[in-house]
């Protein structure tokens, strides 16, 4: 299986050639635009692959993307994955973080008293998972995929998704706090992230915090390529027995955690790894040294009959006013409306007030949203730019904004992979009520195009 974390996809090439689009011009370039697409050159490029997904988490996407390649194997779909992510540069999400004031002007400092934001990086990484690897570099112990509930772009005050998301992670691998050697901490270096994260990290580890760092001040933040490049880091500080240091740390943050200045000769044994996205989208990895043995599920990847299987489609909009307010409903485009309704009509359906996981497949995401905002940079350049158009521009801008809505912390990811979005959304979902990792599962589908908007969401549970 090729499986790949992105947001901004072929963002970079849109942005060259959107004003030609828009006069009919030089359109063989919009092949590229969706995050499915990058992937898919890539597997051709590679070749021979059985499975090709793409993960769209916002900056959880590459993490989730090992997580998935993780399930698939131990669910026995697939003996190898090659899983991680890809993020470019482009003025789409420079602008965007930009308008949401967390771009600091200096070098970022994580965990700082000081810190005034995030510095924006670019970058790739991919791992290759095998079933049973003969010299393997490092092992999954654990990992844990859950959400916040709370804000689209602002993490809650004790960080409850990045609490449960380490959680699982621990419990996964049936280890204690005090086992974990080192956490390469998601780090951003924003006012709100680092104390959210500090608050959780606290929590988990009470008396027992083990030395903790963010990296990103050596690679930026790379969105989406984060959390496998900074695997690979704690592959490597693992492998080499060193603590990766917290680069212009110096100043305390009340209530918050004293990261690590770095250490040679360390004989790491576990390490953890966060990464967390828009919409409170936060995973955690726990990798190991040495050889762990995860349990492997007899049988396929989905199984074919569930009860409670529920579809819905939308109607007329009219009806949801009885989930939003007018205000709200002003704000949001027409796919975010059209989501919301058909989830909760399929909620209201199956008598299901919160559901277990919420599971997404779409093509574009909300692609009338970003091209809002790509019209909003052209017309105003850098200044006045919206940050609500740009928060809602992610592809799992509406699974988060139905978790929110519904209270759900649990399981949360998007699959944005084409036509096979769908199918790829029900496969996890299916596996998830399969292992007995949930009992209902709100599985969305979600396109636009320029004659309207396609809305389907499903109910999927166990009696």
């Amino acid at each position: 299986a090729f499986i790949s974390g992105t947001t901004v996809g072929g963002m970079d090439t849109t942005e060259q050639h959107y004003r030609d689009w828009q006069n009919n011009k030089n359109l063989e370039y919009i092949n590229i635009h969706d995050t499915g697409a990058t992937t898919d050159k890539i597997a051709h490029f590679i070749g021979n692959f059985a499975f090709t997904t793409t993960i769209s988490t916002a900056c959880s996407s590459a993490l989730n993307s090992i997580i998935t390649g993780a399930l698939m194997i131990l669910s026995g779909k697939c003996d190898k994955a090659l899983v991680g992510g890809t993020e470019s540069l482009s003025l789409f999400h420079l602008n965007g973080f930009n308008s949401l004031m967390i771009l600091d002007k200096k070098r970022c400092r994580p965990f700082d008293a000081t810190r005034a934001g995030l510095n924006l990086g670019e970058g790739a990484a991919f791992v290759v998972m095998q079933k049973n690897p003969t010299d393997a570099l490092s092992y999954v112990a654990g990992y844990g995929n859950r959400c916040d509930a709370f804000h689209q772009t602002a993490s809650s005050e004790n960080g409850d998704g990045a609490f449960l998301a380490m959680s699982d992670a621990l419990s996964m691998a049936g280890l204690r706090p005090e086992d974990i050697g080192y956490v390469n901490a998601h780090g951003t270096g924003t006012p709100d992230n680092d104390i959210s994260e500090s608050r959780a990290i606290r929590r988990l580890f009470k008396d027992t915090v083990p030395p903790v760092s963010s990296t990103k001040a050596f690679t930026g933040h790379t969105t989406s390529a984060s959390g496998s490049i900074e695997a690979v880091i704690c592959i490597l500080a693992i492998r080499h027995g060193f603590l990766p240091a917290n680069l212009g740390w110096k100043n305390l943050i009340e209530g918050g955690i004293r990261p690590t200045n770095g250490k040679k000769g360390v004989a790491l044994k576990y390490a953890m790894c966060n990464s967390f996205g828009f919409g409170g989208n936060d995973s955690s990895i726990i990798l190991s040294g040495d050889e762990f043995g995860l349990q492997y599920a007899d049988g396929d990847f989905a199984v074919e009959t569930l009860a409670d299987e529920k579809v819905c489609d939308v109607e007329s909009f009219g009806q949801l006013k009885e989930y939003v307010s007018p205000m709200e409903s002003r704000r949001m485009g027409k796919l975010m409306k059209a989501a919301i309704l058909s989830a909760f009509k399929a909620l209201k359906i199956s008598g299901t007030e919160c559901p277990d996981a919420i599971i997404t497949g779409t093509s574009h995401g909300m692609q009338e949203t970003g091209n809002r905002f790509l019209d909003d940079i052209i017309a105003n350049g850098e200044e006045l730019l919206s940050p609500t158009l740009f928060m809602q521009s992610t592809h799992n801008t509406i699974g988060s904004s139905i978790a929110i809505r519904t209270g759900c912390h649990g399981y949360n990811i998007t699959y944005s992979q084409g036509d096979d979005s769908l199918g790829w959304a029900l496969k996890d979902a299916r596996e998830k009520i399969r292992s007995g990792r949930a009992r209902t599962v709100l599985v969305g589908c979600y396109d636009e195009s320029s004659e309207g908007v396609d809305a389907r969401t499903l109910i999927l549970g166990r009696k």
